[in-house]
């Protein structure tokens, strides 16, 4: 990693805030404009999902990385951590702490932009088997995704590629793929159409890491030396004399 360590926590701070804020206020949009069809709430919501993520990894990428999520990042150490490439634990420590607190301040931008109070934990219970499947599932699926485009230098899709997967887990997962520790906290601390109440989000985020290990393992099959082009996870970082 090329750039400080305080630049790219910045970025990851801001990128996760913002795609918060794109979830949960195109969620708050998404009810007042369609308040009797909770499939279209869903459909909006997603889309305006995607393209916000896909534009968020464009922007940040180059700085950090654009993972927005502490299972990339986790992942990221893990696999780099014997080659030397990818973020050092140091990193991990810095962006974790980062994307959490980014999410909170996402989710609490969007509740102030539409008039809602600034803090109002969720009421929504997301709890179960069958949604920590998902999670799993979700989690894994996107995890795999991230590396496998580094692994075989297709990194430049990856805003497509990313924003695509998570448009369609919304719709192919039960849970509508959260996929991310700092996500789901983030949305604790909105009771809107995308929150989700601080009791479930435990089980939450214990299905999302069993995803990232199930990814490890799927990598391990699949892309034996994934370890090699952590450096690029998620984009590909240009020069600091670039910049």
């Amino acid at each position: 990693m090329s750039l400080a360590l305080p630049r790219r926590a910045s970025a990851e701070f801001a990128g996760t805030a913002l795609l918060v804020a794109a979830v949960v206020g195109s969620g708050i949009a998404a009810a007042r404009l369609s308040p009797t069809d909770v499939g279209l709430q869903l459909l909006e919501n997603a889309i305006a999902t995607a393209l916000a993520l896909g534009a968020l990894i464009l922007t940040f990428g180059p700085v950090s990385g654009a993972h927005f999520n502490p299972v990339v990042s986790a992942v990221d150490w893990w696999l780099g951590r014997r080659a030397g490439t990818g973020l050092t634990a140091r990193d991990l420590a810095a962006y974790t702490v980062a994307q959490v607190a980014g999410a909170i301040v996402g989710a609490v931008l969007a509740d102030l932009m539409f008039g809602l109070p600034a803090v109002a934990w969720s009421g929504t219970n997301r709890t179960g088997g069958n949604l920590w499947l998902a999670e799993v599932v979700a989690t894994a699926g996107l995890v795999v995704l991230v590396f496998a485009l580094a692994r075989s230098g297709r990194t430049s899709a990856a805003p497509a590629a990313v924003g695509a997967y998570i448009g369609a887990a919304y719709w192919f997962t039960s849970s509508t793929s959260f996929a991310n520790p700092a996500v789901t906290i983030g949305r604790a601390f909105t009771d809107t159409f995308a929150g989700i109440s601080p009791a479930s989000v435990p089980g939450f985020i214990a299905a999302q890491l069993v995803g990232g290990l199930v990814a490890v393992a799927a990598l391990a099959a699949w892309y034996p030396h994934a370890a090699d082009t952590a450096d690029t996870v998620v984009v590909p970082q240009l020069a600091e004399e670039n910049r």
